[in-house]
């Protein structure tokens, strides 16, 4: 077992076998040189969103920061699907992060917290990111979240 697997284990993580089909004309990831860069990628489980709507509104902050943690799974699986192995990522680079915010939300930092923790507990240091949160008024098919990913790999 590799240490990423290890790791994903201890923390009862389980990445998707395939990253989730586009809703578009798009791939979910793309190589170019030694990075990897993910679409966005919406909070799936089991190719269904647990919950539409707002932040601060029908969805509450910590329900959105769980939904973040399960864009950022969905974004390794995407990663895992054109690398072969999440043990070739040697530094998570960037992360940029939307939360479908009502108008008076403005924790959107927070709610990011989700996929950037679980960042830093599967790749320790080279988890550490830099981020964007962004605030914006509705996301494809009212998902409350979407993360993208750029990784850097040998």
């Amino acid at each position: 077992m590799s240490q990423i697997d290890q790791r994903l284990t201890a923390l009862g993580v389980e990445i998707p076998q395939q990253a989730a089909a586009p809703a578009g004309a798009y791939v979910p990831a793309t190589i170019s040189g030694a990075l990897v860069y993910t679409a966005g990628q919406l909070p799936f489980i089991d190719g269904k969103l647990p919950l539409t709507g707002k932040v601060g509104g029908a969805v509450s902050a910590e329900d959105a920061h769980d939904l973040a943690r399960t864009s950022a799974i969905n974004a390794l699986a995407a990663i895992a699907a054109v690398l072969g192995s999440l043990d070739r990522i040697t530094r998570v680079v960037k992360m940029t992060g939307f939360v479908a915010s009502d108008p008076s939300f403005t924790g959107q930092a927070g709610v990011l917290n989700g996929a950037s923790h679980l960042l830093g507990d599967i790749f320790g240091d080279a988890g550490v990111h830099s981020r964007s949160a962004v605030g914006v008024a509705v996301l494809p098919l009212d998902s409350p979240v979407e993360v993208e990913l750029i990784v850097e790999f040998d």
